[in-house]
């Protein structure tokens, strides 16, 4: 077995934005529902929630396998990585595709809610990460 290199000294901030990103997540989830409400009624506002959750999951799995993955071996980052996406695609497309071939009133709320999803998420992570450049 190589020699492997030391572990940094605190590991915990490849997840200290889980916190902030779960808030943002909870606080657009209710605001999901309530346009998919006010919009659509209790379907919509159910499809709205739902899309918000499915990418708070997917994007949650993702950090935490990865930084497992860094903190036991870096070189697992490459093959966990992209098994996790492969795996997380998999599961959104049949997903969407069932939620697509059925006659529920929420479809299209939920594919709504994963587009505010991914937005909001992304935004976050990249505000956090020009936060983090530049406390250092």
């Amino acid at each position: 077995m190589p020699e492997l290199p030391p572990l940094p000294d605190d590991p915990r901030w490849r997840v200290e934005h889980l916190p902030l990103l779960t808030a943002f997540s909870f606080a657009l989830m209710m605001c999901a529902a309530s346009v998919g409400f006010l919009t659509s009624g209790v379907p919509a506002a159910f499809g709205a929630v739902a899309g918000v959750a499915i990418v708070t999951v997917s994007y949650t799995m993702s950090t935490l396998v990865l930084a497992w993955a860094d903190t036991v071996r870096p070189a697992l980052l490459m093959p966990l990585g992209i098994t996790t996406y492969v795996v997380k695609y998999s599961l959104l497309g049949v997903i969407l595709a069932f939620v697509i071939s059925s006659e529920w009133q929420g479809r299209s709320a939920l594919g709504w809610g994963v587009v505010a999803g991914v937005m909001g998420w992304s935004a976050v992570q990249v505000w956090w990460v020009a936060r983090l450049s530049r406390r250092q």
